[in-house]
């Protein structure tokens, strides 16, 4: 589950504050939520909503950093309001129900918390929230050469140039690199978001490559240090574009 904690200990997390709304349709449980909202130094409500179009057009419209979702919604699962959205904010699932705590990792969850909420497990969520901010901020700042993975309960750096290509593996990703291997909770499609588009390239529903590391292709593979990756029939010509494409990029 992602109950791994962060302290904040450094003058950078200490003096951020996370602008973040409430979505659940339950008036008392907005209620808990907000006062424990207020009450953490490193949090700024911006608002909170029963209604999940006025959240949706909030989230669109202003830069909100974090959300406290409800999953049991009577007008709609928390899991299908994050799939409508285009901009997606830092998420902290709040249920009743530990069964979906594992459904959350397929959505970059930073955390789950069951309800009746703790002001203790409450605040270690917002920890996690401002540690996973500082690191996407400085991705950011550095151009996106490195992303950071969950895997085996720890973050992980991972410069962009040393991965060769990722895999489907069940309920996971497998992140191959040039010196090793790491198993990540997530989906194809959701780890391919991350990516820089001119430099990975899904060729097949199962794979995608570093373009950079192929050194060979045919119909029906592509080769990188003497490993076989499937080409999809449909994919070829696609893929000999964005290669051709992004060696005049390169030149």
């Amino acid at each position: 589950m992602i109950y791994n904690t962060f302290t904040v200990v450094n003058d950078t997390l200490l003096d951020m504050k996370l602008r973040c709304i409430v979505l659940d349709d339950s008036a008392l449980q907005r209620i808990t939520i907000t006062k424990l909202v207020n009450e953490n130094t490193h949090l700024q409500l911006v608002d909170d909503f029963s209604s999940y179009k006025d959240a949706r057009n909030c989230i669109q419209n202003d830069e909100i950093d974090l959300l406290f979702l409800d999953i049991e919604m009577t007008q709609i699962n928390g899991f299908d309001f994050i799939d409508a959205l285009k901009v997606k904010p830092m998420i902290v699932f709040v249920s009743v129900k530990t069964d979906y705590a594992f459904k959350a990792f397929d959505y970059d969850a930073i955390d789950f918390l069951r309800k009746p909420l703790s002001k203790e497990r409450f605040n270690k969520a917002v920890d996690k929230a401002l540690y996973y901010h500082k690191l996407s901020n400085e991705s950011s700042e550095n151009d996106q050469n490195y992303i950071f993975i969950k895997s085996n309960l720890k973050s992980i750096k991972i410069n962009l140039s040393k991965i060769r290509w990722i895999e489907a593996f069940g309920d996971y990703v497998k992140v191959i690199t040039e010196v090793d291997s790491h198993l990540v909770l997530s989906t194809m499609k959701s780890f391919e978001d991350k990516l820089p588009e001119d430099k990975f390239f899904r060729l097949h529903k199962s794979y995608i490559v570093n373009v950079d590391k192929i050194e060979k292709y045919s119909s029906k593979f592509v080769e990188i240090e003497n490993y076989k990756i499937p080409l999809s029939r449909n994919k070829k010509e696609t893929l000999i574009g964005f290669i051709n494409t992004n060696k005049v990029l390169d030149q």
